[in-house]
């Protein structure tokens, strides 16, 4: 039901469109170019097909003016063909352009105008641009609750999203209100076993996940998996997908014996379904390589990250966003083992991808750019250190604002460093900012406040604060030998 709203998931399954809502009109020579697009494009030669199209775009322009329905075929191909290679900052001014398009001569309300605004939308978001991201959400869902039922399967979807968008930005409890919104719409309209009602469940359990609220998303992720083996086959893609879900969070908890058959049996489920070679294949070799690596089976976790990269590679091209996942990870394993020289061109690879594909202040890049501190800060480089943590701390605060419990990442890495420095009057405050950040936004109890209870311990350890710090430790301690 939900796939009733296009998303730029499927804009590459859209390359050769031209709406119905214009005049059509016969160019023989522009069909030509795109039937020449869409097979280069299904060759895997991205390079040709965007140089074909753009020509494609040139004589539609020249034939038809800037506004006519083939121009529109053209921007829409062009931005498909780049969202296939993972390149979001190249396909977004095409999206811009073309919902200039429609919105001129179809109106503001037209279904390709609000399916444009809502790819757009998506576009924003996989950038990190949620301030541009929200008011097109919005305008979408107004649209939708003024022209349909509030209780129709496409208002639940938009919804989603945007809850997705706050749940990104750190505005839980507008995530939360959205979520359960949508969850209430699948139990009015659907039956108790739906698939959507499962997705819906999934969404909530991911919310209290990233806040530590780990029963709840214990709870919910096991009620959607119990529907989804119900109500489909117990081998489908979206029975393997709840199961990861299970699994990560288990992962989180430390407790590696529950994950492992969890991510070993989404792993069979995709590749029969999907075969070997497929991206979502290699997500779950990624999740898999990222448990074995931190349980010390490095040899394990290795192989399957360089079978990971070596399907994202083939399938979705060399300079693909998604590679920046597998290739950071296997950097940071091969950091763990003492291998620099092997790591280092891994995070610069992942970097300079994720720069190219989604801009410089994107948070892949802060991702990036903190393996490559990690790896910096091993090898005794603390200059460079702070340089690094600087700049992923800027770009998470833009992208989050200043109380996201990321952006408390960067800020307890950032006080190590000056601690390890000596520098302890700067270390401090930004010890209890990390601090504070992660008690508001992921509870007092949370993993993560018991890293910056241990860190501001040491300090106050170091700057002769010995009962301070023994009750930083206790406490710390305490938070770890919780059951989670």
């Amino acid at each position: 039901m939900k796939n009733a709203v296009q998303s730029i998931v499927v804009a590459v399954l859209l390359l050769l469109s031209v709406s119905s809502a214009f005049p059509q009109s016969d160019d023989t020579e522009w069909d030509r170019l795109n039937q020449e697009v869409l097979s280069l494009y299904e060759q895997g030669n991205y390079d040709q097909a965007v140089s074909i199209a753009i020509n494609a775009l040139g004589l539609a322009e020249k034939n038809g003016g800037e506004n006519h329905a083939y121009v529109a075929g053209s921007l829409n191909t062009l931005a498909g063909l780049y969202i296939a290679q993972g390149m979001y900052v190249q396909a977004d001014p095409y999206y811009k352009r073309l919902l200039a398009i429609y919105e001129k001569n179809l109106g503001p309300d037209h279904p390709e105008t609000i399916k444009c605004l809502f790819n757009l939308a998506e576009l924003y978001k996989v950038q990190g641009k949620y301030a541009d991201a929200e008011p097109l959400y919005k305008r979408v869902l107004a649209i939708m609750e003024k022209e349909l039922e509030p209780s129709h399967p496409n208002v639940a979807a938009i919804l989603n999203n945007l809850a997705g968008l706050y749940q990104s930005q750190g505005k839980y409890a507008e995530a939360e209100k959205l979520y359960n919104r949508m969850l209430e719409i699948d139990q009015e309209t659907l039956d108790p076993n739906d698939p959507d009602v499962a997705n819906s469940l999934n969404n909530l359990a991911s919310l209290y996940d990233v806040q530590g609220k780990v029963a709840e998303a214990e709870s919910f992720y096991k009620r959607a998996l119990a529907i989804l083996e119900t109500a489909s086959d117990p081998e489908s893609p979206a029975v393997a997908v709840s199961l990861n879900n299970l699994a990560l969070l288990y992962h989180r908890q430390g407790k590696y014996a529950q994950a492992e058959p969890l991510c070993k049996r989404a792993l069979a489920i995709k590749e029969k379904a999907l075969g070997p070679v497929h991206p979502s294949v290699a997500i779950s070799l990624n999740n898999l390589a990222e448990l074995y690596s931190d349980q010390g089976r490095h040899a394990e976790a290795e192989l399957l990250y360089k079978r990971s990269l070596a399907i994202q590679e083939k399938v979705l091209g060399p300079n693909h966003y998604i590679l920046g996942v597998s290739l950071d990870g296997l950097a940071e394993l091969y950091c763990i083992q003492g291998r620099y020289a092997e790591a280092e061109p891994l995070n610069k690879r992942a970097l300079a991808i994720s720069e190219k594909a989604l801009g410089p202040e994107h948070l892949a890049v802060a991702r990036s750019l903190s393996g490559l501190a990690e790896l910096a800060r091993k090898q005794g480089n603390l200059a460079e250190v702070e340089t690094l943590c600087k700049r992923s701390l800027a770009i998470r605060e833009q992208a989050l604002g200043p109380n996201h419990y990321e952006v408390a990442g960067s800020l307890n890495d950032l006080a190590e460093l000056y601690r390890l420095q000596g520098n302890y009057s700067e270390s401090e405050p930004l010890y209890k900012r990390a601090l504070e950040i992660r008690e508001k936004a992921l509870g007092p109890d949370h993993p993560s406040v018991a890293v910056s209870l241990s860190g501001l311990a040491e300090l106050n350890r170091k700057t002769g604060r010995v009962q301070e710090a023994n009750a930083l430790d206790q406490r710390a301690a305490k938070i770890r030998a919780m059951e989670r």
